[in-house]
């Protein structure tokens, strides 16, 4: 009879886990832009680590990393947006993903926080004409007087280019 009640108790821990994720956002900066991503894709923050580069790959995939026996390959985010290069820093960060049973590093400039953005606070993101990044904003969220842009990941990591990278694992 015990047995029965932690069961369901355990089931309603498992319902828990799932409520504190929905609307929580994992932020980080890239130049003067802060961005987010569903904590849910998140399975850990590193340091960044030696990258073995792999020819004939986007300039964008830094190439992969040998973490804990598990080879992921590593995307340089500030990159994947054509922004400029610059040599990473002490607060250059390794944010792991993992969408679809399918993990890969993301480097970003600095790694701020968890931050807990409600629904009714994200916007659409706004129309634009110019380049593809467009299609990786999943909205704008709002956070006291700062806003904070919320990418897809999915879109981000499921181009044609990124699901080559992946067959290198």
């Amino acid at each position: 009879m015990a047995m029965a009640q932690h069961d369901a108790f355990e089931d309603d821990d498992l319902d828990l886990d799932e409520d504190t994720q929905k609307d929580r956002y994992l932020t980080f900066r890239i130049q003067a832009e802060e961005y987010g991503i569903e904590i849910r894709h998140v399975t850990e923050i590193i340091g960044v680590q030696k990258i073995t580069e792999v020819p004939d790959t986007p300039s964008y995939l830094k190439g992969v990393i040998n973490l804990r026996g598990k080879i992921i390959p590593v995307v340089d985010v500030r990159n994947r947006f054509g922004m400029e290069e610059i040599p990473y820093g002490d607060r250059t960060c390794t944010i792991v993903v993992d969408v679809d049973g399918t993990s890969i590093g993301l480097i970003v400039d600095e790694v701020l926080e968890v931050a807990n953005i409600p629904e009714e606070n994200v916007s659409a993101p706004p129309k634009t004409n110019k380049g593809s990044n467009g299609r990786y904003i999943q909205g704008m969220g709002k956070i006291g007087e700062s806003v904070k842009i919320l990418l897809n990941i999915e879109h981000l990591l499921n181009d044609a280019e990124l699901a080559a990278a992946q067959e290198l694992v």
